[in-house]
């Protein structure tokens, strides 16, 4: 089994890459320094080249707040740029795997959103994002849309890499404490896209750590595990802490793709978090 994967130098590619690798199956990775997405012919000609089984659509458009002024590269990257992955899945017959967001999600709701929620995007980065999932479901059938939160893991930069380093440098930080969500580790994510490269179970689904914390309670427990206690953590509002770009309040997720589909779901977030800061 041929596997293509898009973003491949980035924090979730590299895991996928290298698990795949592993795992035996035949791979070509490539990131978006050596493919511009936005390039149709491009994209076209390295996956027609490649002819791959399965195509894992991991890169993306990621600055948040940059976004909501770079409107049109965010959605050249993120809605086009998927298209034209789309498109040229769809004439070499390949499955495609995107990689989507919680952000597609407005963050009202006092319950965990599932796979037919309504989406509601509040930024220019989750209405990029939920054009893409557009473009997958209108271009080809046999495709899977991960939604996943919080990523983390051992390549580039995230939030449990930010808080270990800030803690090095001062002994007391702020941290938002109303906006709640589901960290996830991205070799736990790379372990569950590779259940489902020999399945046809089709479709969207939710995919994080289990349980729920806010950033707040995210960062006391990166602090205990890492024995770090001596770092005094506030907690401060959203209001307290302005971003340009709005972030859902609430963006939990309910995995009920999973769980109607007989797979395999992912582990708690804080044991995650241990495996992280074990092998980091």
């Amino acid at each position: 089994m041929r596997i293509f994967v898009t973003g491949a130098s980035g924090q979730l590619g590299t895991d996928l890459v290298d698990l795949f690798k592993e795992t035996g199956f035949e791979v070509y990775g490539i990131s978006s320094k050596d493919l511009d997405i936005t390039d149709r012919k491009a994209v076209e000609h390295i996956i027609s080249e490649k002819n791959p089984d399965i195509i894992v659509h991991s890169a993306a458009y990621t600055k948040v707040d940059q976004a909501e002024q770079d409107i049109d590269e965010a959605y050249a990257v993120n809605a086009y740029g998927t298209r034209n992955i789309a498109m040229a899945a769809q004439i070499c017959n390949a499955k495609l795997i995107y990689i989507s967001t919680d952000y597609v999600f407005d963050g009202a709701s006092q319950v965990p959103y599932n796979e037919f929620s309504p989406t509601s995007p509040q930024s220019v980065y989750g209405k990029s994002k939920l054009a893409g999932e557009q473009f997958v479901r209108q271009w080809i059938p046999q495709h899977y849309i991960i939604r996943t939160s919080w990523l983390f893991g051992k390549h580039g930069s995230n939030f449990v890499k930010t808080m270990l380093k800030l803690a090095e440098e001062r002994t007391q930080l702020n941290v938002v404490h109303d906006q709640f969500g589901s960290p996830t580790y991205t070799a736990d994510l790379a372990e569950f896209v590779l259940q489902l490269l020999d399945k046809e179970l089709y479709g969207t689904y939710h995919v994080s750590n289990a349980g729920v914390c806010s950033w707040y309670e995210f960062s006391k427990e990166i602090f205990q595990q890492a024995g770090l206690q001596h770092v005094e953590v506030n907690p401060v509002s959203t209001l307290e802490f302005p971003r340009p770009a709005p972030r859902p309040s609430y963006s939990v997720m309910d995995h009920m793709a999973i769980r109607l589909n007989g797979l395999k779901d992912l582990r708690h977030w804080k044991e995650a978090l241990s495996a992280f800061l074990l092998h980091k």
